[in-house]
């Protein structure tokens, strides 16, 4: 009865004790060359390819410069089944290789990861280019405007610091006269009392205060 026991122990622990840890450490690049920052590899596999099930959706993430290794534990019948490392969208086929991985002084095998396609522009060079579009399309609009300002006498006299007198409109004939003739204008074409021509011009400024209020 012992003796029983004792081998399902063994046969129970053997599968565990013959696994190992297998890592794949490799660069992935952009097909400039340029490094695939924080991205994801991960591991898919053939349709039908049975063997490789165990592995896929194991990942490891790339650093600032492009590397990555990612662990698995294998064993002697998995040496020599093929998984696909995919990144991006790409697929790289690996063929497990225990032998390769056991005399290897740091303990891994390696497989770089180059892509077909190229970086695509990051959100912040994008945000940036976007801010420089619109910083150029308010520049020339300024100095469209700018331009179109200096072009007449108005416009050069206000760009020196002259500015227009403001009109009010005359309550007696609705003319519109600059606010600092308004009372002579009362008093010489309408032959008003000057008093009473100040008195009507203080109305009229006032009611034009409160409708710009």
């Amino acid at each position: 009865m012992k003796h029983i026991l004792w081998a399902t122990i063994l046969l129970l622990l053997t599968p565990l004790a013959s696994a190992e840890t297998y890592r794949i450490s490799g660069k992935a690049t952009y097909a400039d060359n340029s490094a695939v920052s924080l991205g994801y590899v991960y591991v898919n596999c053939e349709q039908g390819a049975f063997e490789c099930y165990q592995y896929r959706g194991t990942e490891a993430m790339t650093n600032a410069y492009g590397e990555f290794t990612m662990v698995i534990d294998a064993d002697s019948e998995e040496d020599g089944i093929d998984i696909l490392l995919t990144l991006k969208g790409e697929n790289f086929t690996h063929t497990i290789d225990l032998s390769k991985h056991q005399n290897s002084p740091e303990g891994k095998v390696y497989q770089n990861l180059k892509l077909q396609q190229n970086p695509t522009a990051s959100g912040v060079m994008m945000g940036f280019g976007c801010f420089i579009v619109l910083f150029v399309v308010a520049f020339v609009s300024i100095l469209l405007r700018t331009g179109s300002r200096l072009s007449t006498k108005r416009g050069r006299l206000e760009f020196m610091g002259y500015r227009q007198a403001k009109q009010l409109e005359c309550p007696k004939c609705k003319e519109m006269v600059f606010q600092h003739e308004l009372v002579k204008h009362l008093i010489v074409d309408h032959d008003l009392d000057p008093l009473d021509a100040g008195e009507i011009t203080g109305m009229v400024m006032r009611r034009t205060w409160s409708e710009e209020e």
